[in-house]
């Protein structure tokens, strides 16, 4: 297996300093899919056992000027690699206003994704900082734990508010409680709710609007006013919100009543899908 990578365009490099960044934020350890026109960073804690799932997704034209890789045959053109996220973070800092970045699979007695950034200098001569960052090569017997995550078809369908507004109101709401309802209608109204033997907090926001439902059938005969809701860890949200950069191109939240939400992002032209369990 062979991977090669090299991105010379600021932009293009900031942006992909900020995605690691909020991967590092949302994830401990994920899992680097490279294909031939995709890169994924993946996180697949199993649903049911009550883990958070991340799809994330990239198109490798949108960063990378050069490109090369030979993935596990020709039949699985794909390469799966576990790493630690804050490693590539790390890597990735030093790259912020650099000449470029090169990123290569290589093998200095260990598996590693070398990290390459050649950074202006006073003189004539190039400096350049190498980061070699451990991996796990990812058995093609385990691949299939690692797809893309269903999505069932929800209940409800909501454009999100402003995340950072979001995040205060739920970071003030972690105080009082360890679980948070979501509840939403198809009337563009989204509640955040939290109730303890004490107390009933309730945030509401209205006229966000709703996207159009996947199943139509489900979209008419489902009373626009009536709230689908979910009952999620709030940790588990505040991680999610903490790790957006900035307010997205298009947030959406999917909610499948009493088993999990789903928040559907687009940064730019990278996606990001978060799943948080319903707590049992």
């Amino acid at each position: 297996m062979k991977f090669r990578g090299k991105i010379v365009d600021g932009a293009c490099l900031n942006h992909f300093t900020r995605i690691s960044n909020m991967i590092a934020k949302l994830a401990k350890t994920c899992t680097l899919r490279i294909s031939p026109d995709k890169l994924n960073f993946i996180l697949c804690d199993k649903l049911a056992n009550g883990g958070v799932s991340m799809w994330c997704e990239l198109e490798q034209e949108n960063f990378f000027s050069e490109f090369q890789m030979e993935g596990f045959s020709a039949e699985n053109n794909e390469i799966y690699l576990e790493l630690t996220s804050e490693n590539l973070s790390r890597a990735l800092k030093t790259a912020q206003n650099a000449r470029a970045l090169k990123i290569k699979l290589t093998n200095k007695h260990f598996p590693c994704l070398t990290v390459s950034v050649e950074l202006f200098s006073m003189s004539s001569s190039s400096l350049i900082a190498t980061h070699d960052i451990p991996i796990k090569v990812i058995p093609r017997k385990l691949w299939k734990d690692l797809q893309e995550p269903m999505v069932p078809d929800p209940d409800v369908s909501i454009y999100l508010p402003v995340l950072k507004t979001m995040k205060s109101v739920v970071e003030k709401m972690k105080n009082i409680s360890s679980h948070l309802v979501i509840e939403a209608n198809l009337d563009g109204e989204l509640n955040l709710k939290i109730e303890t033997e004490l107390v009933c907090v309730t945030t509401h926001f209205k006229d966000l609007g709703n996207p159009p439902l996947a199943s139509e059938s489900t979209s008419q005969d489902r009373n626009p006013e009536h709230m689908a809701e979910v009952h999620i860890d709030i940790r588990k949200l505040l991680q999610f919100l903490a790790g957006q950069p900035v307010n997205p191109t298009k947030a959406v939240c999917n909610i499948v009543t009493d088993k999990m939400v789903h928040f559907d992002l687009l940064h730019e032209d990278v996606s990001l899908q978060y799943f948080i369990p319903a707590l049992s």
